[in-house]
Parts: C-alpha cells; sequence; structure tokens
C-alpha cells in the first residue's frame, strides 16, 4: 500500500483562481490587454481642488432656509464681518492684556516690588529735574517781562507747587528709618507728594473719589436749594422783568426763555451769591469743587473764592487761545476745575461743554457761582440727570435760591430802579447783621483755638476788569476830545482863509 500511494498522483482541491505552477508566466486573470494597451489621461490630483469646486457651486447656487421661529433681516455684508470680527479680536486682546498684566502682578515677588518703585521714584526724580530745568527758563522768561502763554504758566505753577511738596517730603528721606512711616503719612496726606512721583492708581482712585463726591453733592444742593427756596408772592416784587421772570418760575411753573434766563442770571453777582449761600451749601460746594471742608464760613468763602478767580483768569486765557488748542488731558482737568461731568464724555463733548462754559461766563456775564451750582444740578450717572443742557440747569438753581440771596437782589434791583422802600431795607439790613454776627461767633471760637482766619474781603470780581473798563471809557473820551478839537481846528482855519474873490495886499 504504501508503494501504490507513492505511484499514484495527487490532485489539490482548491478554488483559487490561479495555479501553482504557471503563476509567474502568465497574465493574472482578469487582465485585459487591450485596455492596457491604451494611455491613460493625465491622473494627477490636487486634494483641495474638488473641496474648492464644490464650495464655489455651492455658493453659487445654494439657498439658505429662512427659519420660521426668528425674524428675517438683512444677511452681514463682508464689511461688517470683518468689522465684528475686528471688535472681537480687539476685546480679546485687551482681556488677554488684562490677563497677562494680572499675571506678571502675581508673579512679582518682594525684591521684584521693591525695584519696580525703587525705579518708578527714581523716573519721577529726572522728570522732577527736568520739568525744574524748564520752569526756570520760564521764570527768566516771566522776569525779563514776557507773557508766559497759558501751557506755559500751568507749567510754572505745576513746578512750584511741586518744590513746596518736596519740603516736607524731603524730611522722610534725610531723616534715618523715617522712609517707614511714609505709607501713614500718605494715607493721612495723600497731596504730600509731588505729582512727578504719583502713580496712575492713586490718579484713578483720587478720580473715582471726586467722582462719588461730587454724585452726592450734587443731590445734596438740590435738596438743600430746594429747601430753602422762597415762594413769590405779589407784594415781594416791583420791577417787572423780575417780577414776571419768578412769576412764571415758581407760581405758574412756565419754562422761561434762555433769554430772560439769561438777563436775571446777569444781576446776580458773584461775591452776593457766594455771601448769602448757607454753611451747609458752602460745605457742599467745597466738596464739590475738591476743596478743604474744615474751618468757618469765612474761611470757606475765602477758599471758592480764591478758586474762582483763578477760573476767571483760566477763562480769559482760553478764550483767547481757543478751545481746540487745548489737548485731551488739559481738557479734562480744565473742565474737572470748573465742576463739568469728565467721566464718560467724548473730547468733542467736553470741549463744546467747556464753550458752552466760556460763552455764557465771558459773552453773557453769568456769574461764575451759578454756573458752578448748575454743573452741580445736572452732574449725575446716566440717564439720572435732570437736565439736559446748561440753560435748564440755570433754571433750576434760579427756582430755589436762598431767602437771604432773593431778598438782597430784590433790594439791589429796586434800588436801582428807584423804587426800593424803608421796610425792604430793614428787612434785609435784619437779615444781613444776623449773618454777621453768626461769622463773628465762628471767628471768635476759631481765635479761642488758636487758628487764624484769612480776610475774605477781595471780590471775585476782579479790579482789572473795573480798571479796563475806565481805561477804554478814559479812551473813548479822548478820542471824543481829540476829534471835538480837530473840529473847531478846522473851523478856525476856514474862518481865517479870505474868499477866493479878494486880492491879498
Amino acid at each position: 500500500m504504501p508503494a501504490l500511494a507513492i505511484l499514484i498522483p495527487r490532485r489539490g482541491v482548491s478554488t483559487d483562481t490561479h495555479t501553482s505552477g504557471n503563476s509567474s508566466q502568465g497574465p493574472p486573470p482578469g487582465f485585459n490587454a487591450q485596455k492596457a494597451s491604451t494611455p491613460q489621461k493625465d491622473l494627477v490630483i490636487t486634494p483641495n481642488a474638488p473641496n474648492k469646486a464644490a464650495a464655489k457651486s455651492a455658493e453659487e447656487h445654494e439657498v439658505e432656509p429662512v427659519p420660521s421661529d426668528v425674524p428675517t433681516a438683512v444677511p452681514k455684508t463682508d464689511a461688517t464681518e470683518a468689522v465684528t470680527l475686528s471688535e472681537l479680536a480687539g476685546v480679546k486682546a485687551k482681556s488677554d492684556d488684562k490677563k497677562e498684566v494680572k499675571k506678571e502682578e502675581k508673579k512679582l515677588t518682594l525684591g521684584q516690588k521693591i525695584k519696580k518703585e525703587a525705579q518708578h521714584y527714581w523716573d519721577g526724580t529726572k522728570l522732577l529735574a527736568t520739568e525744574v530745568k524748564i520752569s526756570t527758563r520760564l521764570a527768566l522768561k516771566m522776569a525779563a517781562g514776557y507773557e508766559l502763554s497759558r501751557r506755559e504758566h500751568r507749567q510754572l505753577q505745576r513746578t512750584v507747587q511741586d518744590i513746596g511738596r518736596l519740603v516736607p517730603f524731603s524730611v522722610f528721606v534725610l531723616v534715618p528709618f523715617a522712609e517707614l512711616l511714609l505709607p501713614v503719612a500718605l494715607k493721612l496726606f495723600p497731596n504730600l507728594l509731588p505729582s512727578t512721583y504719583e502713580g496712575q492708581k492713586s490718579k484713578d482712585k483720587k478720580a473715582g473719589d471726586l467722582r462719588a463726591t461730587r454724585k452726592d453733592v450734587s443731590s445734596f444742593l438740590r435738596n438743600t436749594l430746594k429747601e430753602t427756596g422762597l415762594p413769590l408772592t405779589a407784594a415781594t416784587a416791583q420791577k417787572e422783568e423780575f417780577t414776571q421772570f419768578f412769576k412764571k418760575l415758581r407760581s405758574t411753573g412756565e419754562s422761561p426763555s434762555a433769554d430772560d434766563v439769561i438777563k436775571v442770571c446777569k444781576i446776580f453777582k458773584d461775591d452776593l451769591t457766594l455771601d448769602n449761600l448757607s454753611r451747609p451749601q458752602l460745605v457742599g460746594m467745597c466738596r464739590y469743587m475738591n476743596l478743604n471742608t474744615f474751618g468757618t464760613d469765612m474761611m470757606l468763602r475765602y477758599q471758592v473764592r480764591h478758586r474762582m478767580r483763578q477760573i476767571k483768569r483760566d477763562d480769559r486765557a482760553i478764550s483767547y487761545e481757543g478751545v481746540e488748542s487745548l489737548s485731551v488731558p488739559e481738557l479734562q482737568v480744565a473742565a474737572q476745575s470748573r465742576g463739568i461731568r469728565t467721566h464718560g464724555v467724548s473730547p468733542g463733548r467736553l470741549r463744546d461743554d467747556l464753550q458752552s462754559w466760556l460763552d455764557l461766563r465771558l459773552k453773557y456775564g453769568v456769574p461764575s457761582t451759578l454756573l458752578v451750582l448748575s454743573n452741580a444740578f445736572m452732574y449725575a450717572q446716566g440717564k439720572d440727570t435732570e437736565f439736559n443742557t446748561q440753560i435748564e440747569a440755570l433754571t433750576g438753581v434760579l427756582s430755589s435760591i436762598p431767602e437771604e440771596l432773593f431778598h438782597e437782589m430784590e433790594l439791589e434791583v429796586h434800588t436801582a430802579e428807584g423804587a426800593a422802600t424803608n421796610k425792604q431795607r430793614l428787612e434785609v439790613l435784619r437779615e444781613q447783621q444776623e449773618l454777621i454776627e453768626e461769622e463773628n461767633e465762628q471767628d471768635e471760637e476759631n481765635k479761642e483755638s488758636g487758628r487764624a482766619t484769612p480776610r475774605d474781603d477781595q471780590d471775585i470780581d476782579e479790579k482789572e476788569e473795573r480798571r479796563m473798563e475806565a481805561a477804554s471809557q478814559e479812551a473813548s473820551k479822548t478820542q471824543a476830545s481829540e476829534a471835538a478839537d480837530a473840529e473847531n481846528e478846522t473851523a478856525e482855519a476856514t474862518k481865517m482863509e479870505p474868499p477866493s474873490g479878494e486880492k491879498r495886499s
């Protein structure tokens, strides 16, 4: 059996389509020689080509379905999409920068913080030295008789103030270990450091505190002035314009015109308005103007009067050079010193508000005290304000003036008209005597405590303006006299000449 098994050939049963013997010699099954002989086309395919073509055709023929639950709108253009994307990118960049700054601040060690503060004070020292050098030239220029511009005058004034602040600050530097008490001193006296050493955080904090204070004072002045307002009666006014204005304002509730408001505001003087404000109103006004609120009424009036005189001189300088000549920081400082709202206001709006102040103050002669009170009435955040224009704010101030101020102005108007009565004079005299007695009592208490009270004997309406008016009147008189003399000389010359028909001997 084994021999027979060897002689019988084996046939493998398989389902393969190829044979094991002739695999290398013949073509594989299913191969077509004719198709293989024909040349093939270009088979180079760009991977993105089908996608681009498909996207292009889809953009040309595809119609976006309109959703049923959303109102239809005009689709955004490419420019709108670009602007939106740029804004989002800017917001994201700002947020990233803030995050990076916060991370850097968190990562700062104690040594790095000390080094940063030392660098800040070193830069402030170099800046102060540069300002002293520049201001020395300005002082020499002023001593030589040249007139300084508004920007030069403010630069010189700021440097002088910084040098004055440097005297108490130098004590902490010279006395050993006194610099350890410097943070406590700065906490108690924030204006101890010169302006060149002041950081951005302290500036922002002061600006925020001033905004909050002015917002509180705004509502306080509205309430106090409304409480002390005087209702008008038929027997308390005799001049027609004065009577009709306050009758419209208080009795009928009718809003007067802008011309009437300006006419009545011109009657009120700065000094009379300031002298007849009560102590709560004076304190509120000092807080609003960022002044010291400690001391007697005379000291508070002295501070306000001094600030008003500075603002008046600055008004003339800005009016001469133009509001457009101010940079944005100078514009903000000028508006802030006048009680005009600066937070969240564009530079264009600030220029308009400052120009409105200058027009009312210099062109129409509205007292600066009433303008500051009107700014306090208007000062508010967002849409809380009740007054849209300066005229409306002035109307609100006039509708709620104190009783003493009303009687004082009423007597002045009637005296000018020749209609003042002795009863009116007696009433005003008693009110003023009460105010004088209150001031004397405060002055005596102040002397007992050992503090000196400044003499409040200067007017806000400066004497220079009166001198200029007197000089202009004298100049007009001299011109008129010179013209009259010239006419007389011409007439005498014509009389001396002989007629043309007569012969000269």
